[in-house]
């Protein structure tokens, strides 16, 4: 009794960890949408997720015990910074052009670009469904480009945004990939603090972009509260949160509370004004969702075979 008590507990708070994470992510596509280039310019919001991050998860670290990553970890943490200032930055600049909408919907197609990048690099093979899942997630990705002309806030460079959006998920999946080993054996704060410092280093490049910010004379409080939510938020929570989610739920089912992310991203930025929601962008969701399950199955099936 006393066991299942405990499993419960410990899938509610994997559960929770997830799904607070998920509104996180959802809510930051609104946000930043409105914020870019109103209130801040792209440089600008970037530059603090980059260092607010990092000073964040530095100040966590003085109150937990923390692991020292050995030179292996460390070379990881290192590289995988790099792909997180890509990802962070391309992303941002990506909401400037594009439909936070679209581009919430092409950023679930991380786990396509992890495979690719395992078959690429690691030699991996996948099984056929595999590369159906990954076919028929791709096909509703170019759905989602080409009818994006169609929205109603579509900007004139939606294609520059949507293929900025590609690239920035391509980065986060180099991300993941760097960063899967030593994800099992470190706490978050241990790795995130040094994969935030180095993703921080070239972030300091875009501090000119904070003079002469329009934020700086806004009487308004919504921009503030929104870029505090956007550092607190999405930055710092949703990765802190995403590692225990893991542990407690596994990969597989927190992996799924991924495709919650548009809906949430949608509702946010309808209630917001900054975006619409079109028949085309929920066709393409179930399109992509429906690879993703494939995929998903295909990589069981391989399992149960090996």
């Amino acid at each position: 009794m006393a066991y299942s008590a405990g499993k419960l507990k410990k899938e509610l708070i994997g559960n929770g960890c997830i799904m607070a994470a998920t509104v996180f992510w959802g809510i930051n596509y609104a946000f930043t949408k409105a914020l870019v280039p109103d209130w801040m310019s792209a440089e600008a919001v970037s530059a603090v997720r980059l260092l607010g991050g990092c000073l964040l998860f530095w100040l966590t670290s003085l109150f937990i015990h923390c692991e020292k990553l050995d030179s292996g970890s460390m070379i990881r943490a290192i590289f995988s910074g790099l792909a997180l200032f890509g990802c962070i930055y391309l992303f941002v600049v990506a909401l400037k052009y594009g439909s936070a909408i679209d581009i919430s919907i092409i950023m679930t197609l991380q786990p396509v670009f992890v495979i690719a990048i395992e078959v690429l690099f690691l030699r991996r093979r996948p099984g056929f469904l595999e590369y159906v899942g990954m076919a028929v997630s791709l096909a509703g990705a170019v759905m989602i480009i080409l009818c994006g002309s169609n929205s109603a806030h579509a900007a004139s460079n939606y294609l520059l945004g949507d293929f900025l959006a590609i690239v920035a998920g391509i980065c986060f999946a180099v991300y993941l990939v760097i960063l899967a080993k030593p994800t099992s054996r470190y706490s978050p704060v241990s790795l995130l603090r040094w994969v935030f410092l180095y993703s921080a280093i070239p972030g300091l490049f875009l501090v000119p972009s904070f003079f002469n910010m329009p934020l700086l004379e806004c009487d308004s409080l919504a921009p503030w509260l929104e870029i505090g939510f956007i550092l607190v938020g999405p930055t710092y929570l949703a990765y802190l949160f995403n590692q225990p989610a893991i542990h407690d739920i596994g990969p597989v089912l927190s992996a799924l509370y991924q495709y919650l992310v548009p809906v949430v991203a949608a509702i946010s930025a309808v209630m917001l004004g900054v975006d619409s929601l079109r028949w085309q962008q929920v066709v393409a969701m179930a399109i992509i969702v429906a690879g993703m399950i494939l995929t998903n199955f295909g990589k069981k099936s391989e399992k149960s075979r090996a």
